[in-house]
């Protein structure tokens, strides 16, 4: 495929994506999680990596980019087996110290035209002569200051095994330990929606959630020999947190507007 430099008004090509069963419980378990918990709903978090696929499919590479910052808006449960719709554009394009900052807008339509989901991002697009270079722009305030007053719910040990039967061809720090040295990191690191599975699961074994909004920051990355816990504030929670072994958070979640069925 012929890439395309990143710039804002760039349109993706309109497309369909289906998340049926077999392939939830496969990525699922990679993770460690019993796709169950979700019963017949897909898991909002393959939003997250179907969007960057929908704008590698219109020819905008994520080969070295990192995912900063997502939002999920689902705004009906999607079901197993259910096709939609999936367009989309670069919103802005930003220049910052390690390379650029971009931002898009993803949607995905039922066969009614309503909107199921919207996924929007905010990822870095490292210059590879910055490597090692700090600044990717301004960044939002730490949800979570201390795991102390969170409520655990579960811990999971990744492994290289795992990362690399969950991943998907396109962005190599995820299963190449040479892409992800070259990068500025010590081993492969977690997608960003691979983590927020964890969530996701997390808030679905408390309750049924309908509508939400998630605001997902990634704050360090995880990587694909680590130990997470996943915490949360309350039942139904308004935050989550996958916590790395060391203590340190990896990725968060602001819960808003939740409704249950």
């Amino acid at each position: 495929m012929e890439w395309v430099d990143p710039h804002a008004g760039f349109r993706y090509v309109t497309d369909t994506v289906t998340v049926d069963a077999a392939h939830q419980a496969e990525k699922l378990s990679a993770c460690g999680i019993d796709a169950g918990v979700f019963a017949a709903d897909v898991d909002p978090a393959f939003y997250i990596g179907l969007a960057i696929h929908a704008g590698i499919n219109s020819g905008i590479s994520a080969e070295g980019n990192i995912n900063m910052s997502n939002t999920i808006l689902q705004h009906r449960p999607v079901r197993l087996g259910e096709t939609l719709t999936v367009d989309g554009e670069i919103v802005a394009v930003d220049e910052v110290p390690r390379g650029q900052s971009v931002r898009t807008e993803v949607r995905f339509v039922d066969a009614r035209g309503g909107l199921a989901i919207t996924a929007n991002r905010t990822s870095l697009r490292p210059d590879p002569t910055k490597v090692g270079t700090r600044g990717v722009g301004v960044k939002p305030a730490p949800l979570v200051h201390a795991v102390s007053g969170l409520e655990p719910h579960g811990r999971f040990n990744l492994t290289p095994e795992g990362v690399k039967n969950y991943s998907s061809e396109g962005n190599s720090i995820h299963y190449e330990p040479a892409a992800a040295v070259a990068a500025g990191f010590r081993a492969p690191i977690i997608g960003g929606g691979m983590g927020v599975h964890f969530l996701t699961a997390a808030l679905w074994a408390v309750s049924r959630p309908t509508s939400f909004g998630m605001d997902v920051y990634f704050r360090r990355p995880i990587f694909w020999d680590e130990t997470v816990q996943v915490y949360m504030d309350d039942v139904p929670p308004g935050v989550l947190a996958l916590v790395k072994n060391e203590g340190k958070v990896g990725t968060e979640i602001a819960v808003r507007n939740l409704t249950l069925a």
